[in-house]
């Protein structure tokens, strides 16, 4: 059916009609008394000093100094990344590090002759309990990276046969009971002798000196591997013992509290620098290598076996892949059960009767 010429004119003229409105730059629905009119099309808005946007400026460089808890290593990975990819100079950074020495980091940290430090949870517990200002503001190692090691040739083959032997220690009041609780926790006395030997404790293991020591895995346990030694070891969750954040970054109340920025462009950079090495450890490692000249030469593979150990367990990240964060589960988990154990001492040195707030002992404020 064809259509009525009439209506067809009529349409055509209301269509002549409304383009005609809109090219004029009037609306064809008639605007509500509520709304201011609109500018008519085509006219520049008035002049401004706000309309173009301004560069932030770059703040003022600030340097932050850390404490290392020992040479160099993969525990560190992310601050030498970031320092020689230039992230730090990105957040106007100037990280300086204080070689480790004879003080500990938790006591530098503690008393404001570093801004932060590389630290352990089961450290900064100690160190707070003790009275040191300062808190864990990022989780290097979300898990327990700590376990027993024997020698792989001889007689023990659980934890139970430790009874009686000697163990290698470094002469921390928590290594003793830890030893004792995964010892009962196999059926055992828990009975054994300590002798304190530090670092020297991995050679006495090694010579059959010694019975058991405790052992980084992502270090010491790799550097046995590289050198041919066969080791067993007992890994203390295995054992009930509650999970920790193996490595942490503390840092002096006081600093934070006047230094808020600062920390965050230092986190920020930092964590970009673990980041990294949690997904790409040929590349960080070295740059490890390469902001440390020297260090790594007697053993050079194991820098880089270590990286890919750490990338590998995921221990740079938490369980959604995140680098840094820190939770209260974590800390009441495992500082509640050094409290539990009774070896947390206060700034009197006597054992802490009250359960610490172990909320205070950390945050997440200056993570990005």
């Amino acid at each position: 059916m064809s259509a009525n010429p009439r209506r067809a004119a009529a349409l055509a003229a209301i269509l002549v009609l409304l383009v005609g409105a809109c090219s004029n730059g009037a609306s064809a629905v008639a605007p509500s008394s509520s709304v201011a009119p609109s500018e008519p099309v085509g006219s520049a808005p008035p002049p401004s000093a706000s309309a173009a946007p301004s560069a932030t400026p770059k703040p003022a460089t600030a340097t932050v100094t850390l404490a290392l808890d020992w040479t160099p290593n993969t525990n560190h990975t992310g601050f030498y990344v970031a320092q020689q990819s230039g992230w730090y100079a990105d957040e106007a950074i100037d990280l300086q590090f204080i070689p480790y020495a004879s003080a500990n980091p938790e006591t530098l940290v503690g008393a404001g002759q570093a801004n932060c430090g590389i630290s352990t949870e089961e450290g900064a517990s100690f160190a707070i309990a003790a009275g040191e200002k300062e808190q864990s503001v990022m989780a290097i190692l979300q898990h327990t990276a700590s376990e027993i090691a024997v020698l792989a040739s001889g007689p023990i083959l659980r934890p139970r046969d430790m009874d009686g032997k000697v163990y290698a220690g470094f002469g921390s009041p928590q290594e003793g009971p830890l030893l004792t609780a995964v010892i009962k926790a196999d059926g055992g006395k828990g009975v054994f002798t300590t002798v304190t030997l530090d670092t020297a404790a991995y050679e006495a293991l090694y010579a059959g000196k010694a019975d058991m020591a405790i052992t980084f895995s992502a270090w010491e346990a790799i550097e046995a591997h590289e050198r041919g030694i066969a080791l067993r070891t007992f890994a203390f969750p295995d054992y009930g013992l509650p999970d920790e954040y193996a490595v942490v970054l503390v840092c002096n109340n006081a600093w934070l509290a006047a230094n808020g920025d600062v920390a965050r462009r230092f986190l920020a950079a930092t964590v970009r620098g673990f980041q990294l090495a949690a997904t790409d450890p040929a590349t960080a490692s070295k740059e490890l290598i390469a902001a440390n000249p020297g260090v790594f030469d007697a053993n050079p593979a194991l820098p880089v076996d270590s990286a890919n150990y750490l990338a590998a367990q995921k221990l740079y990240v938490d369980t959604a892949g995140v680098v840094g964060p820190q939770t209260l589960a974590t800390w009441n988990g495992y500082s509640g059960y050094l409290y539990d154990l009774g070896v947390l001492a206060g700034p009197d040195g006597k054992p802490v009767t009250t359960r610490p707030d172990f909320s205070t002992y950390f945050t997440n404020a200056y993570l990005p």
